[in-house]
């Protein structure tokens, strides 16, 4: 894959990027979204949807295909500053300091995850699947600061969003608490691992901490990076967008109270664009392309990660999953089968069986020792092209492919 070389005048890679897979929030399409940014000549670029990674092969698949560097990253939801498991909503601020304090009534603060290299991306994946299995507060599936240190070897961090911690407490005041968190996210991620970033919308939410924010970063001695909060891929597609959130929202786009995004140019801005918008801080946009060159993964498309599952001498895994439905079947039914259940069970065992012997060496039909079985041809005929299937035996659950009418 191409690399971001980085050019410190006409170069940036976006890495604040919600695709379709941030649900009803992103509006870029993934296949549009590298369309755009290889007509814009960018080499490289992020996805960070919200909490989740299920986009992550198929955006870096699509990235491969156009020829576009992929960095697999998430926006995260983070808990503020109690275990994963504690659903205590929690309040930095004081009284009357609402508007500015931790997001969904004090549910989770915001930060952005980036995967250096395919360490950092498993660890990104496993950390993000204990948010939801562990983490999960309403919609919202919330790492703590145990996941972040427990799986931050291979990951870029970045301060995040206006809800991410650190400038929740620039805007409540809190300049002691804001450094201290910072200090905390550096030691976990290292000097060079983590970037305070900056964002520009034209919101007042945003540039009312962008001095603290470089004090900030001074004070720990950590590199700044530009990013735009990026949910659809043209200009002219903020209606779509607009129109996600109020679904989302249970609203409807007459209701001047929905929910909305304020600001503009939440879009694939083009490098000369981004640099106008933050031509005061070249250096900002300079380290996109440092954090670009940092990161390179990879999927690997030839491994087989289907599980093996022990089976008794004389059968393949494909005849005992098909006895063990039958099995299943008489338990269930002791009566008798019903003819739906029967006809139910027939196709979903074909689906799997056909979709699992797919290129897959551990669906074979070989011995629990490796060598071919007896039950190698019912094996094979459990993966009929055409026909229905039909009991040999009802003394025997074994299966075989009826001839068609």
């Amino acid at each position: 894959m191409p690399t971001a070389s980085p050019s410190k005048t006409d170069d940036f890679v976006h890495l604040h990027v919600h695709t379709e897979y941030s649900m009803l929030d992103g509006a870029a399409r993934i296949g549009d979204l590298f369309d755009e940014v290889d007509r814009l000549g960018q080499k490289a670029v992020a996805t960070t949807d919200h909490g989740y990674v299920f986009g992550a092969f198929e955006f870096w698949s699509k990235a491969q295909a156009k020829g576009i560097k992929p960095i697999i990253g998430v926006e995260a939801y983070v808990t503020p500053g109690t275990s994963r498991f504690d659903q205590t909503r929690v309040r930095f601020g004081e009284k009357g300091q609402e508007a500015d304090d931790v997001s969904a009534r004090g549910a989770y603060t915001h930060m952005t995850l980036l995967a250096k290299d395919n360490e950092g991306l498993h660890n990104l994946f496993r950390a993000s699947s204990l948010a939801s299995l562990d983490g999960q507060m309403g919609k919202w599936p919330r790492m703590d600061r145990d996941l972040l240190q427990r799986y931050g070897k291979g990951l870029i961090a970045t301060s995040g969003c206006p809800s991410g911690e650190i400038q929740t407490r620039l805007r409540l005041g809190q300049w002691d608490e804001a450094v201290r968190t910072a200090g905390e996210l550096q030691d976990i991620f290292g000097k060079d691992g983590f970037f305070v970033e900056l964002m520009d919308h034209g919101l007042e939410i945003e540039t009312r901490v962008v001095k603290d924010l470089l004090r900030l970063a001074e004070t720990i001695g950590a590199k700044v990076v530009a990013t735009n909060d990026l949910h659809y891929v043209r200009e002219d597609d903020a209606s779509s967008q607009e129109a996600l959130l109020a679904i989302n929202s249970g609203s409807t786009l007459d209701d001047p109270d929905r929910f909305k995004f304020d600001g503009t140019g939440y879009y694939v801005k083009s490098a000369a664009e981004m640099r106008r918008v933050f031509a005061e801080l070249p250096e900002a946009c300079d380290n996109t392309l440092l954090i670009a060159e940092q990161c390179e993964v990879s999927f690997n498309t030839k491994a087989n990660y289907m599980p093996r599952y022990p089976v008794p001498e004389g059968e393949d895994e494909t005849s005992w999953f098909v006895k063990e439905i039958e099995r299943g079947l008489h338990r269930r039914y002791p009566g008798g089968i019903p003819d739906a259940s029967r006809k139910q069970a027939e196709y979903e065992t074909e689906v799997i069986v056909q979709m699992a012997s797919r290129g897959t060496s551990s669906w074979s039909p070989t011995s629990s020792t490796g060598r071919r079985s007896r039950a190698s041809a019912s094996a094979r005929a459990v993966v009929p092209r055409r026909g229905r299937w039909r009991r040999t035996s009802w003394g025997s659950p074994s299966w075989t492919r009826s001839s068609t009418a």
